[in-house]
């Protein structure tokens, strides 16, 4: 594509998407074989080009469910996070919970996320009042030469820097976490059909009928009777013929050689998608300590998912692009809400409170590491619990100064009075901390 016809396109106002040639993936069967001919071609230095590589990566993904639960997984734990939008000082813009709560930005979250599985991401962004965007298909990403080609058979394309409505993501080299997965979905499909054999073959009795060689009459009578009685495996031998049925059932008689086949597998394809196996499926030899570091294996996962999301969100190109649509991102930026976990807070309180018996700590610190909402009227409320406590610790003292004073002729008298000062002290304790 020539300047020429770029800047033509742009003045009609044409999207890019509208003018991608598309073709129907690829659906043949493929194999490990396949997978090594389609990573040459994405890697070639000359004219790389990832086509055939997506048409393997979206027929494993679209058969096989354990690898897309994998991948929603993850996803849904970086889309369920609560996101918000500051200004330059801090405050919430409620004018942006409107476009955030929205499926179309929901849905923009979820394709940031598919560039660390598929290595790329491509969205232009349409022109109008209301927020809304197109996935531009991936075979037709040019990440290396920043293109976007029109067939995706083509090596070269319109430059991306000359359409400023595209947003490219991801490294021009990166082909994403998918290409670990493949080989695996591969390997397991091979199992899973060796499998579906195995039940077949030997999922049903194996019926032998031997004759005598010489009656052919017999031999006839026993086919017909056969051949009405069902559809299992029939074997017919003479009785002078040394016969012996020999298989996999001595070492593997229960299907377990492909069973086990399958579950490496998809243990395999749990790690290089969520960094551990035992979040999703547990092994034999799993315990509670094991899957307790696996769950904080994942969450470290998650938080460098939060990281690249929020970066990419905070950029300075879709920072522009949102402002073209009129919303007030003028010196603001994007943040997850902090998600506390109990079981670590709980451990962070109980050092907290051994370091503020020995240091000052500043009430904002306990706002902000407990999360905490801090009241507008925050000084205020602030001096009336120091009044308080300056009550209470007046009372207390004045109680243990009067005991000295107290009559001394009657027992009765001087019980009535202590139990008069209990209440006070007890009434101006509730008080301050109520």
């Amino acid at each position: 594509m020539d300047q020429k016809q770029t800047k033509t396109d742009k003045k009609n106002g044409q999207l890019v998407v509208q003018q991608i040639t598309m073709v129907a993936p690829d659906r043949q069967r493929k194999d490990v074989g396949t997978l090594k001919q389609a990573l040459e071609r994405a890697e070639s230095v000359q004219l790389p080009n990832r086509y055939k590589l997506y048409d393997l990566y979206r027929d494993v993904l679209s058969l096989d469910g354990h690898l897309s639960g994998l991948l929603e997984k993850r996803t849904k734990a970086v889309v369920n996070k609560r996101l918000v939008f500051l200004d330059r000082t801090g405050t919430k813009v409620d004018a942006m919970d409107d476009l955030i709560g929205s499926t179309e930005f929901e849905q923009l979250i979820e394709a940031i996320m598919e560039t660390l599985y598929w290595g790329t991401t491509a969205v232009e962004f349409v022109v109008g009042d209301k927020f809304q965007f197109e996935v531009i298909d991936r075979r037709h990403i040019r990440p290396e030469k920043r293109q976007i080609a029109l067939s995706q058979y083509d090596s070269n394309g319109i430059d991306i820097d000359t359409l400023p409505q595209v947003w490219l993501m991801g490294k021009k080299n990166d082909l994403g976490r998918l290409l670990q997965c493949s080989m695996y979905a591969l390997y397991k499909r091979s199992g899973f059909g060796d499998f579906a054999q195995y039940v077949e073959i030997f999922g049903q009795p194996v019926r032998v009928v031997k004759y005598d060689t010489y009656d052919k009459k017999t031999q006839e009578e026993l086919r017909k009777a056969l051949d009405e009685s069902g559809s299992s495996l029939v074997m017919m031998i003479p009785k002078q013929a040394d016969f012996s049925m020999l298989d996999g059932k001595t070492s593997n008689g229960n299907g377990e050689l492909q069973e086990r086949l399958i579950k490496a597998c998809n243990q395999e394809m749990s790690v290089a998608i969520l960094g551990n196996s035992e979040t999703t499926v547990s092994s034999s030899s799993s315990g509670y300590a094991q899957a307790e570091v696996h769950s904080e294996q994942q969450s470290e996962l998650t938080k460098a998912d939060l990281r690249f999301v929020i970066n990419l969100l905070n950029s300075e190109f879709f920072l522009h692009i949102l402002a073209g649509y009129g919303y007030p991102v003028e010196g603001g930026y994007f943040q997850f809400e902090q998600e506390q976990n109990l079981t670590e807070l709980q451990a962070r309180l109980n050092i907290d409170r051994e370091v503020c018996q020995r240091v000052p700590v500043s009430d904002d610190y306990w706002y902000e590491s407990y999360g905490v909402p801090k009241p507008d009227n925050y000084d205020q409320l602030k001096a009336e619990q120091e009044e308080r406590r300056k009550a209470v610790m007046e009372s207390i003292k004045k109680g243990n100064g009067d005991d000295d004073d107290s009559p001394t002729d009657g027992k009765d008298g001087k019980n009535e009075k202590d139990q008069d000062k209990k209440k006070t002290v007890k009434k101006l304790i509730a008080d301050f901390f109520g």
